[in-house]
């Protein structure tokens, strides 16, 4: 099955005096990068004064195995402002742990996965929440927090697997599998959820399963989490042939050459991954379950299967232990940076709208959910 591409990150636009087509890059889906640079330049100090080194210097410490000495000065500023522009707005950051270490560490006030994140921001008592992540993270903070403003930097910020489903596909599934349930992975738009019965997570999306009823259920749309949940059920299990970019490129190959390279390293797999490189190493589990096994454990060198960021901001956590390149990038949540978090905060853009006969029947899969099986994400 073809994955839709994500969004466009920039736009041509005609320039009609040479009569020529240019490249006119965006900070975000509607706004011209240089229009908004212009305008944070004359709103806002971004020099590395005294007072911003003073004031982030705790920051920096945290970051110091992440962050190069010599790109602070860049960076220290925006910090900075930032954090004074969401006390003026009476704003709240969330940030997921594929964010960079100057987002997580820097600016984010609650940080965790999708549905940590969701909860967190309800039971803030601020009213607008900066969502630092893509966008079915910010709908799904948007459904279980409907009355609150939400914004994302960037709503260009997509994720191949919610962009590889339509609810039209859900639709098709339900009428050739007339009465079997259907389990939607939360990293699903919520326009998917509103035609499911249940969400899950990779965290307790077998828990899910067997609380379904009947013999057969339909899992949408990581064709490789529903893959690993078969081998620990019984129940038969109808995939959608969809898939996160960041972990369906790594191969048992892969795993074999780190392996070879790192000699006694501990290797560990998102359940995303292929059912070959589950197979190939030494843990699988959800974001928070390699957070909890590396915190428990304590390997002396561990590599993450995953996205590379959860490596950078756990080794912040746990310096004792070497974290070892074996991740990929995830171009999509890297569309978050520091600089269009502050137009996000100077602006109030862009707000994140659900459709409003959407937000009870997926609200409605997420609550169910959380009555069948207790997970993070």
């Amino acid at each position: 099955m073809a994955i839709p591409k994500s969004r466009a990150r920039e736009r041509l636009l005609s320039d009609t005096n040479r009569g020529a087509r240019i490249l006119v890059q965006l900070i975000n889906a509607t706004t011209s990068l240089e229009e908004a640079r212009a305008t944070l330049g004359n709103s806002y100090d971004l020099s590395f004064t005294k007072a911003v080194e003073k004031a982030t210097a705790g920051i920096f410490d945290r970051l110091q195995r992440a962050v190069p000495a010599i790109e602070w000065p860049l960076l220290a500023p925006l910090i900075f402002q930032i954090n004074r522009q969401k006390k003026r707005r009476n704003a709240v950051i969330l940030a997921h742990r594929y964010q960079a270490p100057p987002i997580f560490f820097g600016v984010a006030d609650l940080t965790g996965d999708t549905l940590a994140l969701a909860r967190a921001a309800a039971r803030d008592k601020r009213d607008i929440v900066v969502q630092c992540g893509v966008r079915f993270m910010a709908e799904t903070t948007k459904l279980l927090n409907p009355q609150k403003t939400v914004l994302i930097p960037d709503s260009r910020a997509g994720c191949s697997l919610a962009d590889s489903i339509t609810p039209a596909d859900v639709l098709a599934m339900r009428a050739r599998y007339p009465g079997v349930p259907v389990i939607a992975h939360l990293s699903s738009p919520a326009s998917v959820k509103a035609v499911s019965d249940v969400c899950c997570t990779p965290d307790n999306a077998l828990a899910i399963v067997e609380a379904m009823a009947g013999d057969t259920v339909i899992m949408v749309p990581d064709e490789f989490l529903a893959r690993n949940v078969a081998r620990h059920t019984g129940k038969k299990i109808i995939a959608w042939a969809g898939g996160c970019e960041v972990h369906q490129s790594f191969t048992a190959e892969d795993i074999a050459e780190l392996r070879a390279a790192h000699p006694g390293a501990k290797i560990l797999a998102h359940p995303e991954c292929a059912p070959a490189v589950v197979a190939a190493v030494d843990f699988t589990g959800s974001l928070s379950g390699m957070i909890d096994w590396v915190k428990t454990e304590k390997p002396p060198r561990v590599v993450l299967v995953t996205e590379c960021s959860l490596a950078d901001n756990l080794a912040a956590e746990t310096p004792d232990t070497e974290f070892l390149h074996g991740c990929n990038t995830c171009p999509h949540m890297k569309q978050i940076t520091l600089e269009k978090i502050l137009w996000s905060l100077h602006t109030m853009s862009e707000e994140v709208v659900v459709a409003p006969d959407l937000i009870d029947p997926a609200a409605a899969a997420i609550r169910r959910m959380t009555e069948l099986a207790a997970s993070d994400d």
